[in-house]
């Protein structure tokens, strides 16, 4: 039988493991930065020595080409030999002039700091005293580390999203999927619904009867419409926005409890804008439910349209408990909610029919203890739109 560890498991061994490599790559480059330092200082010890050497055996000439050589083979690590006089010699510095004194002297401090300096004696008589710093390549390696951290890190980052975009697209493709095999279920007992309501018609039933079955089907139709549009780019045609959001209004207002009050208000006659009424009469149906659900059955729900060039706004009011603001944005992502029951798709459909289909935006406009206001916002199409 094949074991697949807990997912938390799976994620604490990848953190530790990560760190342990992390910490590996720091301690070696560490100890490599202190050799290499190690080995730098030994090279400077062996210079000071053929510098004092030089200073005081200037009579053998032989011995001189011998230190001469040893100190003309230094050429990467910068220096600046101060002598007992005063007087100071720079070696390895590009762009230092020796005229430049305080320059010179913000140097040695800067050395000071880095290596401790070198005394150069013969004899206990203090000859001069080298100051030197770190190597072009001393001072690659002491910000290597770093580099490497953020190049872990994005390289991280990187994959990190790749995972995230890529389990987001496998999620909308099970939604997608599941959204039309359920328009796809729906289609069967439909049909049937249709034959036997033509027979009931049939049987001289009560008129209002079969009347009521037929809209009732029609609801089925254009539920399986919309599930059926989940997934594909809907097709958007012109339409009276202040229209389609009363029918969509008035319908769930005939099948609501009387114990709520409903009101809506435009504040223009007619307002043009590209929709698919399916999915947009889905979305003012979603909002007002929730209002209804936060009401608790109980309480005034109102939608009210205001223009505002170039777009038009749907407030969709209710006097229910509220919504923390911390969760104003929340509420949107797929599987939060605050019902018992929910799914938490809701809020997320209303958003993707919105925003992405419609190119439109719609958010929490208020919410507090007197209720909350949605606010849903279309581009008005212009005439020459």
């Amino acid at each position: 039988m094949r074991f697949n560890p807990p997912k938390k498991i799976s994620n604490a061994i990848l953190l530790i493991s990560s760190f342990v490599i992390v910490s590996l790559i720091l301690w070696n480059t560490n100890s490599f930065f202190k050799k290499f330092k190690e080995e730098e200082r030994f090279k400077m010890e062996i210079w000071a020595t053929a510098q004092s050497e030089l200073l005081r055996s200037s009579e053998d000439q032989d011995l001189g080409n011998l230190h001469l050589k040893v100190l003309q083979n230094n050429t990467s690590t910068p220096m600046i030999l101060v002598n007992q006089d005063g007087s100071f010699k720079i070696n390895n510095m590009e762009g230092v002039s020796a005229e430049d004194s305080l320059l010179i002297r913000d140097k040695i401090v800067r050395f000071q700091n880095e290596n401790t300096p070198i005394i150069i004696d013969f004899q206990g008589e203090q000859l001069a005293t080298l100051y030197y710093g770190n190597s072009e390549v001393l001072n690659k390696l002491k910000y290597y580390p770093i580099a490497l951290l953020l190049i872990i890190l994005l390289f991280g980052t990187v994959i990190f999203f790749f995972f995230k975009t890529n389990k987001a697209s496998e999620q909308n493709k099970l939604w997608a999927g599941m959204a039309k095999e359920t328009a796809h279920q729906i289609g069967t007992p439909l049909t049937s619904l249709l034959g036997w309501n033509e027979i009931l018609k049939s049987e001289k039933i009560n008129p209002e009867i079969t009347s009521e079955i037929e809209k009732d089907i029609g609801r089925l139709q254009t539920i399986t419409e919309r599930f059926s549009q989940i997934g594909s780019l809907p097709k958007l045609q012109e339409a009276d926005l202040v229209s389609e959001t009363r029918e969509a209004f008035e319908y769930l207002k005939l099948r609501s409890s009387k114990l709520i009050q409903f009101s809506f208000e435009s504040k223009a006659e007619n307002i043009p804008v590209m929709l698919n009424k399916s999915l947009y009469n889905w979305t003012i149906e979603n909002l007002v439910k929730n209002g209804i659900d936060a009401m608790k059955g109980k309480g005034h729900i109102s939608i009210e349209i205001q223009p505002a060039n170039p777009y038009v706004n749907v407030l969709i009011s209710d006097t229910g408990h509220g919504i923390p603001r911390q969760h104003f944005h929340d509420i949107f992502n797929p599987g939060v909610t605050t019902k018992k029951r929910g799914w938490g798709l809701g809020l997320s459909l209303v958003r993707r029919i919105v925003e992405e289909y419609h190119q439109g935006k719609v958010k929490v406009l208020t919410s507090g203890k007197e209720g909350t206001i949605m606010q849903v916002s279309l581009k008005i199409k212009s005439d020459h739109g």
